[in-house]
């Protein structure tokens, strides 16, 4: 997508809202401490019916972009980066239970410095318990990513996985194939060069295509330990429902089926779908619903 000038080099924070609770206001009151620079919080809610952003909309500051409809994550963050003024340049995606460490914004913001064709960077990720969630990892390729599937939950250390999520690499600042769509800050050039996220994941696998597409346009993907935030919703008790777990594989194959295209692979897909109808099937059983 081209662009009659360049964006400016102000900052925005999004966040997209489903009836937040609580976790919204220590979203922004972290935020506060995470940079010096002046930034906006736009709060593109999905059809909250909590209060939780509208209460957040009092603060000077935040403004709330209600998005008409629960589009998913990326379809509303899409919109809320849209409406930008053209003096934003810098745009972090985020989900509102995200907790922001003393500075860890500005620790993103100077890495941007150090990797001109940084498109999106990535901070480290901690879970509620302290333990660094692996959100720096490769595209998964076809062989990792079944390996993964199949054998993630019943052998987590299996090679498949532990390449796949990176395991085994340092903790250090580095590229990557992509990074958790949970904390991002975008380049926004970069973001509209592949027309942001692809509006058919409603919900999971928006962040590895996004990390995906913007590696295939030239951009890095760039892990920054530097900075941290914590998860505080947890990412592993994202699968718990069967609607989720089943949107989770939906997603997962849409992956697979959108980059092996064709009547070649035909067979290819079809397996693929069964399998993870299967997998789908057998994690539903095991979380009880």
């Amino acid at each position: 997508m081209s662009h009659t000038a360049p964006y400016g080099d102000q900052l925005a924070v999004v966040t997209v809202t489903y009836s937040p609770g609580e976790a919204l206001e220590r979203f922004l009151d972290s935020l506060d401490k995470a940079t010096t620079r002046p930034f906006r919080v736009v709060l593109a809610d999905n059809g909250s019916v909590d209060g939780a952003p509208e209460r957040a909309a009092e603060r000077e500051g935040v403004e709330l972009f209600r998005t008409g409809a629960n589009l998913g994550y990326g379809t509303a963050a899409n919109r809320a980066v849209a409406q930008l003024p053209r003096e934003v340049g810098w745009v972090v995606v985020a989900n509102p239970d995200i907790e922001w460490a003393p500075g860890s914004l500005d620790a993103l913001l100077a890495a941007t410095g150090r990797w001109r064709r940084g498109g999106a960077f990535g901070p480290l990720v901690r879970e509620p318990d302290g333990a660094v969630y692996p959100s720096a990892r490769l595209v998964p390729s076809l062989g990792k990513g079944i390996g993964h599937a199949v054998l993630g939950k019943v052998w987590p250390g299996n090679p498949w996985s532990r390449a796949y999520r990176q395991s085994d690499t340092e903790v250090v600042e580095r590229t990557a194939g992509w990074l958790s769509g949970s904390c991002l800050l975008l380049r926004r050039s970069a973001f509209d060069s592949v027309d942001g996220f692809d509006p058919r994941y409603f919900m999971y696998f928006e962040d590895v295509d996004l990390g995906d597409r913007l590696g295939r346009a030239g951009w890095l993907n760039v892990y920054v330990p530097s900075a941290e935030v914590t998860h505080i919703g947890g990412h592993s008790t994202r699968h718990s429902s069967a609607r989720m777990l089943a949107v989770h594989h939906r997603s997962a194959y849409q992956f697979i089926a959108d980059r092996h295209p064709g009547p070649l692979w035909a067979p290819l897909r079809l397996a693929v779908r069964a399998g993870l109808a299967v997998r789908a099937k057998l994690e539903v059983r095991a979380s009880g619903g």
